[in-house]
């Protein structure tokens, strides 16, 4: 199919998607941006919520990983499961209680400046990297397949995506985040449908075929019993559970267009049913993963892995699908982007630059100073992408898994410890410290694991094990409190 239609739709899904940014971004403040005036409806967020938490990843690099792992990933899906039940009726509560506006100011009523900018900083971090990550597999493939063939160069295709984004969410922010979320979340689930609905008709078989011809290969095996294996699924439903407590409850992205919505009641009926919505739609992916690999076989394709869907997608399917597919990244890749560049942004100025805190700040000053972290940040996300491309890891998912594990872990280990125990730590840089020796700790362990605990292997429960080891740390270094 031709390169250049191909990257007209992508142009015409933009100007949509400015259409909705000019109409919600109308009469907007600061508010709008960070949460959206506490406005938004919870049936618009929940849905938009899939597109964020599904992201380019889960649209690329699940159906892959299907020829390695067969459905193995549901593990860690099932342990979503569980982990956004703590997010909607442990965390959710809190937030709602302080009535926050950057989850972190819950770590300042606790334990002071020192923690409140240290959650901060660990967000920023791991939400930059992530975020990154992701971007980077979209445009890779957008490269690859489109634009490679235009003559135009990786890091001209990046800045340009950038600059979208940076055009429809530089004045409304979360308020208009959590429609044109719902837009592409729509795009993305309209692509996976299709996609398995066309590859079973040109297979010839039904959803019972399918599931037959699947559990014949293998691929619909999901329980990994192997004690030693970091795909173990004990560890892998620990894992999971805890990574969507770090990565979405934790993580002020997430919460951002949680605590949008109008009331707690409204934002519980939001993260569950987006929770069994999740746990479908990643079944679909790993389903069309298996569909992928047997139409493959069944057409001498030896590719495999994040190019598997790309490639028969855009070379082997009828132009229809081809540039609903397209549409369907790009929709997956939005959300992902959009958001992070926006919570990002929210973070920065209100904990670290405390902007929200100045009274002798103007709303117009406070306006200046957040489009300006917009922007730096926007060029930070640039150089993060090119670094990305210049590793060229072929397994984005496990690079994201991994920087949550070390990068969420002090977070999960602060909350935990502000929310289960009463005791009161010392002030200073201790928190700071720990908070950096966790994530080291838990590097050297899961390097040598095998060689010192008998072939055992780290998996996800490296979240668990580094929210413990500051758990404990934070114990060390904290005393009963006063009555």
């Amino acid at each position: 199919m031709s390169p250049l239609l191909l990257f007209s739709f992508v142009l015409g899904y933009f100007i949509l998607l400015l259409a909705v940014a000019w109409r919600t971004s109308r009469n907007s403040n600061n508010d709008s941006f960070f949460i959206g005036n506490r406005n938004s409806n919870w049936m618009l967020v929940a849905f938009g919520m899939i597109g964020t938490s599904l992201s380019g990843v889960t649209f690329v690099s699940v159906p892959g990983k299907v020829g390695a792992d067969n459905f193995g990933y549901f593990q860690v899906v099932i342990g979503y499961f569980i982990g956004y039940f703590i997010v909607g009726y442990v965390l959710l509560p809190l937030y709602y209680r302080l009535n926050l506006t950057s989850i972190y100011h819950y770590l300042q009523q606790r334990f002071g400046i020192v923690a409140y900018k240290t959650g901060s900083l660990f967000f920023i971090i791991s939400r930059t990297l992530g975020a990154t990550a992701r971007l980077y597999l979209v445009i890779n493939v957008l490269q690859l397949f489109i634009l490679n063939n235009m003559h135009v160069p990786f890091w001209l295709t990046t800045f340009i995506i950038l600059l979208m984004i940076l055009l429809y969410t530089f004045e409304g922010g979360v308020k208009t985040i959590v429609f044109t979320d719902t837009l592409q979340t729509t795009f993305m689930l309209l692509a996976l449908i299709v996609c398995v609905i066309y590859i079973m008709n040109s297979l010839h078989f039904s959803f019972g075929d399918t599931m037959h011809a699947l559990e014949a290969k293998g691929y619909t095996k999901i329980f990994n019993t192997n004690i030693n294996s970091g795909g173990f699924w004990l560890k892998q439903i620990i894992g999971g559970a805890f990574i969507t407590v770090g990565m979405t409850g934790l993580d002020q992205e997430m919460m951002q267009k949680n605590i949008s919505v109008k009331n707690l009641k409204d934002s519980q009926k939001n993260m569950m049913s987006f929770t069994f919505v999740l746990v479908l739609v990643n079944f679909l992916f790993l389903f069309l993963g298996g569909l992928l690999y047997l139409f493959a076989q069944s057409g001498n394709i030896h590719i495999k892995g994040d190019d598997l869907f790309p490639t028969i997608a855009l070379s082997y399917l009828p132009p229809v699908v081809s540039i609903l597919f397209i549409i369907g990244l790009i929709s997956a890749l939005f959300p992902s982007a959009d958001g992070a560049l926006t919570a990002l942004t929210s973070s920065f100025c209100i904990d670290i630059l405390g902007i929200k805190r100045n009274e002798s700040l103007t709303e117009k000053k406070r306006t200046q100073t957040r489009m300006t972290v917009h922007i730096s940040l926007a060029i930070i996300f640039f150089i993060c992408v090119m670094i990305f491309k210049t590793i060229n890891n072929k397994s984005i998912i496990d690079i994201i898994l991994k920087v949550a594990g070390y990068t969420y872990g002090p977070l999960l280990g602060l909350f935990a410890f502000g929310i289960l125990t009463k005791r009161i730590v010392r002030q200073g840089y201790s928190v700071l410290l720990i908070s950096i020796a966790a994530p080291v700790i838990c590097y050297v362990l899961s390097d040598y694991s095998a060689k010192w605990f008998n072939g055992y292997q780290i998996g996800l429960e490296l979240l668990l094990i580094n929210g413990m080891l500051t758990f404990i740390g934070l114990l060390i270094i904290s005393k009963k409190q006063l009555r």
